[in-house]
This record gives structure tokens, sequence and C-alpha cells, in this order.
């Protein structure tokens, strides 16, 4: 071969090679493998959620509430769960029926009703007991009243009345201490509110306020810190994102990712360390939306959606990883669907 000719051959695969490194640079303008990479790398500064790194979480169905019910309160007690009050099948008329679910039999059973007919109150559970607190009474009048129930004696006692009247709040306890957070007021107003309420001493204290004025949020605890999430200031159409942490060691809040995909009337149960954000609605439809925030990470998952869409809901966890997602409207506004979806989450 001529001097020539190898040098041709030479300039040839120089220009081959070049190639190569070109189109190593090139898909940083096209789809593929490189947009995953770089949606991944947003992700980790932002709300974007990924999807679940787990394909076998699975959602089965228990028995149904025999009472169709939107807007109730509810709180576990070991293995049952407690549906109380709301909006019944009959519209917009109050209940107070309280409704339980053993998750070991898969039925359902009546308990004492509470004293007064309400709906968009909160409850939780501790040391045995079930606190009721705040919600609409009938002709949509706020409530500031507290009620405690009894198991074993089947029986509602009223306690020391919260210092604001509010519904659509949420409500958690912490190291002993019932916090109640957000709601309405009765100039429809929503409010940054946070008032604690000792069960020892049958006392309020006014805590610090929520960053954001907000109704129709959820809440859960991990680690001892509440997260308040999601919600709307005013009607359907005025969802938020926000997520705000509340210390109660410090009586500070902090803000975090915003939950992916703005919603109100919603609920929220943890798992393993782990804040799982189901429903919600707005003008034009129900959310059958699942999402999972990771406190340690500050990271949002995409999970399973729920079979059914619907807003208004209660999500309790209960028997280590499983989520009982029951009730709730499947339309905006009044509407009613006595489904009980089980999520499962396998680690």
């Amino acid at each position: 071969m001529s001097i020539y000719a190898q040098m041709i051959l030479i300039v040839i695969s120089l220009l081959t090679i070049t190639a190569a490194a070109a189109t190593v640079v090139i898909p940083s303008n096209i789809s593929g493998v490189y947009s995953q990479t770089r949606e991944t790398i947003i992700t980790k500064t932002s709300s974007t959620p990924t999807s679940s790194s787990s394909t076998t979480n699975t959602w089965t169905n228990g028995a149904s509430n025999p009472t169709p019910k939107m807007e109730s309160a509810y709180a576990a007690i070991g293995d049952k769960i407690y549906i109380i009050a709301g909006y019944g099948e009959t519209g917009k008329r109050n209940k107070n029926s309280v409704e339980v679910y053993d998750t070991r039999t898969d039925t359902w059973t009546t308990v004492a009703p509470v004293p007064v007919n309400v709906n968009h109150a909160a409850a939780a559970s501790y040391n045995g007991k079930i606190y009721l607190v705040g919600g609409y009474l009938d002709n949509k009048v706020p409530s500031d009243k507290l009620f405690v129930y009894d198991p074993g004696q089947n029986q509602w006692q009223e306690a020391k009345s919260m210092l604001t009247p509010r519904a659509a709040l949420t409500a958690q306890f912490i190291n002993g201490i019932l916090y109640t957070v957000g709601g309405n007021n009765d100039q429809a107003k929503s409010l940054t509110t946070n008032e604690a309420y000792d069960p020892a001493t049958n006392t309020w204290t006014e805590k610090a306020p929520m960053l954001t004025s907000r109704q129709h949020l959820a809440s859960a605890i991990v680690d001892g810190i509440m997260y308040a999430i999601g919600g709307r200031t005013s009607g359907k159409s005025s969802n938020l994102d926000n997520n705000e942490a509340y210390d109660p060691a410090t009586n500070t809040w902090t803000e975090n990712a915003p939950l992916p995909t703005a919603r109100g009337g919603i609920a929220a149960a943890v798992v393993n360390g782990d804040i799982y954000v189901f429903g919600g609605e707005s003008p034009e439809k129900t959310f059958d939306n699942n999402e999972k925030y990771d406190p340690a990470t500050n990271t949002w998952t995409e999970e399973a959606m729920m079979p059914t869409a619907r807003h208004g809901l209660m999500a309790v966890a209960v028997g280590g990883n499983n989520i009982y997602v029951i009730g709730g409207g499947p339309t905006p506004d009044i509407s009613f669907v006595n489904v009980n979806e089980i999520y499962h989450i396998q680690t």
C-alpha cells in the first residue's frame, strides 16, 4: 500500500472517531435514556415525583361500609378502624353514627353515636381512646367541641372546647398532646390556627400557626414531627401543594418539598416512615392519585393509583404494611361510595 493510501486510511479513522464522540454529545438534545436520567436529577431538587421503585404494591378490596359516608372523621385503636359521623347517604344531612371495621375479621359493627351530628371533624386516638374535635354542626356552623370516646364503656364524654371553632381541620397526637391544625371558621375563611390540647389537664394552648392558611388538608406524624399536606384556601379551584412540618419541641414550622399534585379533600397514612397521600377533588373531577413522601430524603414518589377516585375519604394504616382507604365521594361535591380499598405495601 502506498504512503498516500495509508494517509487516507488514517484520516478516515480519525473522522470516524470524531463522529462517535459527537454521537455521545448529541443525545442531550433528544429523548431517550439521557432524558430519563435528566428527569431523575430534577426530581431530587423539585416536587416532580419519581415512579415507584416497587412494582409489587397492590390493591385489594375489603368489606364495604354498610353506611356510605364522606367527610367523616376517622381513627384506629388496635386492629379496629372507627368511621365517625360525616355526611351520610341522604345527602347534606349530617350523621352522628359510628361504624367500626375489624381488619382481622373483615366485618363491620356500630357503636355509640356521637352526641351531635357533625361532618368535616377531625379525630385522633391516644391511650385507648378517640378524640373527636371541631367540624360542621347542622346548618354548617363550625364547632369548637371536643368529644372523647371510650371503647371500654362505649360512651362519649365532652371535654373542654377548642379555643377556635372550625371545620375541615386536621388533628394528630404527639407525645400525649393533641394538635389541631388549620380549618375553616364561620366566615368560611381558611386558617393557620394550631392549638394543642393536654388530656392530663384538660387545657388548650395556642401554638405557632402554620405558614399557609388552609382547610381540607391531611396530616401525618413521622418521628415526632407533624406534616401538614395539601388542602385548599376556599373552593375546589384553590387546591394547594404545601407540605409544612411542625416540630413541637421547638414550636416551629418548616416548608418541605411540595405535594406533586395540588389537592384538597385528601387523606394520608404512614407506613415504615413514609407518608402516603390519597384522593382529592377539583371542580372538574376527583383524584385517584396515590403519592408517597419520604421525609428522610424530602422526595415524592408516584405509587399505584387508587382503584376508585374520590375525595372526602378516610385512610388508616393498620397491621404493619396495609392502608385501608374507605368511603368518600366519587364525584366533586356531595357524593357517596362505600368502597373499602386496601393498599398492601411490600417491604
